[in-house]
């Protein structure tokens, strides 16, 4: 019996933002491939990428692409590679269902560690608009009635919070699920 490869996607962070550190994703995919991958897809030209791997983990795809991609394009992003799993849980602990109907008023941060709870408290401190946020494991889930561009509070979760992390709305999330679950097979 052969072994099958798994389904992951990676998020990359601070790619083709503002007009800088372009990748185009054509580039990215074949990026992938030259690393051994299959499956390769992309989602939107802020980076994220579904792949299928016949070994490794999470941890350590991170750390073989994030080296890659840095050796490649001579600059660092840090990317957050999870599995199918992670963003089937990610969808089903959804706290604000009701603010999943419009996808630009809910975001998820992949976060890199689970936050401490002196942290999470520090940031809930700070939290004093309209918007709510919970943290469930390495996910802050973010409801932003006015949306994230005019949300003072999430402009200030990366400095307060200080966990690496990288933000999709609600429907990146759903279409990288729907692309991880068609890579699936």
């Amino acid at each position: 019996m052969s072994e099958r490869a798994k389904t992951f996607i990676a998020l990359f962070s601070g790619i083709n933002v503002g007009g800088n550190r372009i990748v185009k994703m054509a580039e990215l995919r074949s990026f992938f491939e030259d690393l051994g991958f299959s499956g390769v897809a992309t989602y939107v030209q802020s980076g994220n990428a579904v792949f299928r791997a016949m070994t490794g983990d999470a941890a350590a795809l991170t750390k073989q692409i994030e080296a890659a991609f840095e050796k490649k394009w001579g600059f660092h992003s840090r990317i957050m590679v999870r599995d199918l799993a992670w963003f089937e849980r990610l969808l089903s602990e959804n706290p604000y269902p009701e603010a999943a109907a419009d996808h630009t008023k809910l975001h998820a941060y992949a976060l890199e560690r689970e936050p401490t709870a002196d942290e999470v408290a520090r940031l809930a401190e700070k939290c004093t608009g309209p918007e709510r946020f919970e943290v469930k494991g390495d996910v802050l889930y973010l409801s932003a009635p006015d949306g994230l561009g005019k949300s003072v509070f999430a402009n200030l979760i990366p400095r307060v919070l200080k966990v690496p992390g990288t933000a999709r709305n609600w429907r990146s999330v759903l279409a990288l699920l729907e692309m991880g679950k068609e890579a699936e097979g």
